[in-house]
């Protein structure tokens, strides 16, 4: 689950359908309508940066908290552009370690399905709730078990974009939970020759009722689980569910 060295490069490319700025104000909203806190914003496994970028712009003290330095090193290089005072740490987060606690975790775009086991994620809910603030809220999101059997599966995807081509190939393990993904990209040099280099990383998914059951077991009480980040209630179809859930006393 670390590393990317070669998907660092090309993931804000690759992802430039995702609008953080409606992410970001979805999860500010719902720290509205939960009567949550509004200073420390914890952005688990927090990639490039993006997502930290705008929660700093609506006014949050931010940490961004990722395994992969080649991810870290992007992220820096947007705060460095922007000018916001975030703090980035190269931690595991499943052994998340903070100074003081934290009033808004989040962890986004199924990065909880890079974990390799239930148990990972129990050991991330652990941590989570270790430094929450009383009455702090976490709110996350997970691939469905309906994505990975009907959409991502033994499918391939072509991403044809100015600066990279890249081949997405899927392979749905025996389970019928975890994906292996491998990523072809080629990028043209100077002397308009493409050179080629690969990336392989799996994730898993689970009964979102055993999502549940470990945020009780954790010490949460879940507010809500959406369709995306939507109001909409989460149906068999869903590929993406978002969960809000605040730390009990």
């Amino acid at each position: 689950m670390s590393g990317y060295t070669y998907f660092s490069q090309y993931y804000d490319i690759l992802t430039d359908n995702v609008s953080y700025k409606t992410i970001a104000g979805r999860i500010d909203g719902l720290v509205d309508r939960f009567s949550g806190r509004k200073n420390i914003f914890l952005d688990l496994a927090c990639g490039t940066g993006s997502l930290s970028e705008e929660a700093a712009k609506l006014g949050y003290d931010v940490i961004g908290v990722d395994l992969s330095q080649e991810m870290l090193s992007e992220a820096i290089n947007k705060k460095i552009e922007s000018g916001y005072n975030i703090q980035y740490l190269c931690q595991d987060m499943r052994e998340l370690d903070m100074y003081g606690t934290v009033d808004v975790t989040v962890c986004v775009l199924d990065s909880l399905n890079h974990l390799e086991s239930i148990d990972d994620v129990r050991k991330v809910f652990e941590r989570v709730s270790l430094f929450a603030f009383p009455d702090g809220l976490f709110v996350f999101d997970v691939n469905t078990l309906y994505k990975h059997r009907n959409v991502l599966a033994d499918n391939a995807f072509v991403y044809d974009k100015d600066d990279v081509f890249c081949v997405w190939q899927n392979s749905l393990r025996d389970d019928n939970s975890t994906v292996d993904i491998r990523l072809d990209f080629f990028s043209e040099t100077e002397k308009g020759r493409y050179v080629r280099c690969s990336e392989e990383f799996s994730e898993t998914a689970y009964e979102l009722s055993a999502i549940k059951k470990l945020l009780k077991d954790t010490g949460f009480e879940i507010l809500g689980v959406y369709d995306g980040y939507t109001d909409n209630e989460v149906t068999e179809n869903t590929e993406r569910a978002v969960f809000a859930a605040r730390k009990c006393r």
